[in-house]
This record gives structure tokens, sequence and C-alpha cells, in this order.
């Protein structure tokens, strides 16, 4: 293993960190700003994108610094998985960067579900506009009425008749599903309940405006909607797609979202390392300038000891999700299975952690919008349930665990 970054990691990393320092770090706050005033949970799907996020893409575009996440040559740059981790982790350090770079999720996994497992024409349909950053998606699979950290419980249905699929069902949480340029939804629904476990699934491209298809609301997060690209609960009713929509083949779905998943919950976990590295520059910026006490903040308690523990634990979560990442490129996902969960419990953990220092060394400028600190905390919370909750993977690392012990039930 040699976590040194390769020269071409090094390349972007170095154009990345400049774009944002330069481009966005100095426009960011002041466009969320202008986003949250224009609306508070109704309808936006009808705005149009911000002129500025579209000149900051072309800009990004112009520069070679779009779909890096795609490890293919024709689409992407080329990357392996673990030459852009750290990229990511750059990102995770700007709420905008991911899309000005057109690495944001949903799309990224989206689209390399249609780069892996998509027919032609679904590529030439979906695929192409959305490397373009022409067209937004989302993904549907979690549902109100059971436990989605099981996903074989899901209820909503697929079923092939003749040549058409019929939808039914309603999923929520389905992240990106309020942005103007959403088109298209992945729709993970049950297609033969009398398969195999595993196999009773599928994944289906729904275009979003289709017969059937309602967003009945948007959801909060600590009471915030996340415009432009929201988080919405939506209704399917007798949808109907063509038999051409369904991806890979019917009762495939678990197997396509093991490969989605994967490179996936990489990215999730750089970005929030990225974000702890940005909230812990902005704690202690905090605690040396201010004077509480005759003293500096830094100096009072236990301040320096957790700024230590913090850097211990960023450096920790980075070179284990550096570690799954190097494992998933030479073994595949079957390989990294336990360290990709190991990160997943890991890395969101250490960032609502030192974003719940923050917020106490800034105090109540801390739970204000003047700093980034609770919408990070959200961004953490939210993602040790998303993509399975920490109680599952943790439940899986012991699993594989056991394994190696023979007399183990």
């Amino acid at each position: 293993m040699d976590f040194q970054h390769s020269a071409r990691a090094q390349q972007y990393i170095k154009k990345i960190k400049k774009f944002i320092d330069e481009k966005i770090r100095p426009v960011e706050m002041q466009y969320f700003q202008e986003v949250h005033q224009r609306n508070n949970g109704q309808d936006w799907s009808k705005w149009s994108v911000s002129p500025l996020v579209k000149e900051l893409k072309e800009q990004a575009k112009a520069e070679g610094l779009w779909n890096l996440f795609l490890p293919d040559t024709e689409h992407g740059q080329g990357l392996s998985t673990i030459e852009y981790a750290p990229l990511a982790e750059e990102m995770g350090k700007s709420f905008l960067a991911p899309e000005i770079f057109n690495c944001n999720a949903p799309d990224t996994g989206n689209m390399e579900v249609l780069h892996k497992y998509g027919t032609a024409e679904q590529k030439d349909t979906w695929l192409t506009p959305l490397l373009k950053g022409e067209i937004r998606s989302a993904f549907c699979m979690t549902e109100p009425d059971v436990a989605s950290s099981d996903a074989t419980n899901m209820q909503a249905t697929a079923i092939v008749e003749g040549d058409e699929i019929v939808i039914n069902g309603t999923k929520w949480w389905s992240s990106g599903i309020g942005h103007p340029d959403c088109k298209v939804i992945i729709f993970m629904g049950l297609s033969d309940a009398s398969a195999n476990r595993h196999s009773q699934h599928s994944m289906v491209l729904v275009p979003a405006d289709t017969e059937g298809v309602t967003i009945e609301r948007m959801l909060p997060v600590f009471g915030e909607y996340d415009e432009p690209y929201g988080h919405g609960e939506v209704s399917f009713k007798n949808v109907r797609v063509p038999l051409s929509n369904m991806i890979l083949g019917k009762g495939r779905g678990f197997e396509i979202a093991q490969g989605r998943l994967g490179p996936g919950r990489i990215h999730h976990c750089m970005r929030c390392i990225g974000a702890a590295e940005y909230v812990l520059k902005l704690l202690i910026e905090r605690s040396l300038s201010r004077v509480a006490f005759g003293k500096p903040i830094i100096n009072l308690g236990g301040n320096r000891e957790r700024i230590a523990d913090f850097r211990i634990a960023i450096d920790q979560a980075r070179l284990l999700t550096l570690y799954a990442a190097w494992k998933l490129d030479t073994m595949g996902a079957l390989g990294a299975m336990t360290e990709i969960s190991e990160i997943k419990v890991v890395a969101p953990n250490v960032l609502q952690q030192v974003c719940d220092e923050a917020i106490q060394i800034h105090g109540g400028a801390g739970v204000s919008n003047d700093f980034p600190f609770t919408a990070f905390f959200a961004v953490a919370r939210c993602i040790r349930i998303a993509d399975g909750p920490d109680a599952v993977h943790r439940g899986l690392i012991t699993r594989f665990e056991l394994l190696k012990y023979p007399n183990s039930k």
C-alpha cells in the first residue's frame, strides 16, 4: 500500500483548491443566503438555475475540473478511487464545489449506474446530458412505511406488463428531486416477490415528468429545505414506462446497488473529512482570536486537548478511508466491504463531533447561518443514516469479524 498521491492527483488537488479559494469561496455564502431568501419549503422546481452557478460550471469545464469521479477516460478523467478520494476531500470543504465540478450526489451514483450497467440507448438519453451537466437526477429507494435500513423491506413495485413496467408506491428522502433541472429518477422497486430475497427488486429509469409521478412534499432537515436540491416524498401511481427503461435486467436491483454504493460511500466519507478539516480550521482561528476571562479561548478548559483529539480523529479517518479506496480499486466492492462499512461509521461521526465543538467555541454565532457549522452538522447526522445507518454497518463489520472464528454463531 502506498498512500502517496499520484502526480496527476496532486495536480488536480492544487487546481481544485485554487478554484475553490479564488472563485467559489468568495461568493458561496452570498449565493446560499440569496437561495434561502427566495423560498422556504415551497415549490422551487420552477426556479431557473443561478447564472452564477452556470458561469462557475463553465469555468470548471474549461479548466478540466469536470466529472472527476468517473474512472473512465472517455467520459471522466480516468482517476482511480484512491486518486479521486483526496479531490473529494477538497470538495467537501465547500457546499457548492461538488455541483460546480459535476461531482455531486446523487448524480455521481446515478451516472456510475448508467455508465456500468446502462444500455446504449439509456446512456444516450440520460448519461450524456448528465455528464454535460445539462440535467440533474434523483434516486428513489427509501420508503416511509417500512424500515428501509433493510432494503429487502421495500414495498413499492415495478411490475413488468408486456412491453411496459408499471410502477406504484411511495418513496421519500429522494435527494435532488426538487431541483429545477431534475429530469430523471432511478426507481428501485419490487418486481418478483417469489424470487430469491436479493433477486426480487429492479431498478428502472423514470422521466420525472411521467404521468403519475407526484412530488407530495419537500422534507426539511433540522428545519432547512436545502434549496434548490431538496429531499422529497414522491408518489408513483400507475406510472408506466417502456420495458427498455429497466436497468441491467429484472431482479438485478441489489447487484446494481452494491456497484453504486461502494464508490459513493468513499466519496461521502472523504467529503466529510474535508468538511471536518475546514470546520477545525475555523474552530482554531476563533479560539485564537477570541478572549474570555482574560485569556484566548484556546487556553480555557480542555480546548487544546480537544483540538489534539480532533487532529488524531481526522487523520485516522482519512487513512482508513484511503485504505478502503485502495482495497476497492484492487479487490473490488466485495473485497472492501468491511473497510467501507468502517469508514461509513467513522467519517460522519468525526465530522459531527468537530461541528459540535466548533458551535460551542463560536457560542451564539455557531448556531446561526453566519457560519457553516449547523449545515455541516446536519450533513454528518444525515449521512449516519443514509446509505445504511451506523448500526447496520457495525453489524456487518461484526459478522465478517466473527467469520474468523469457526465456533461463532
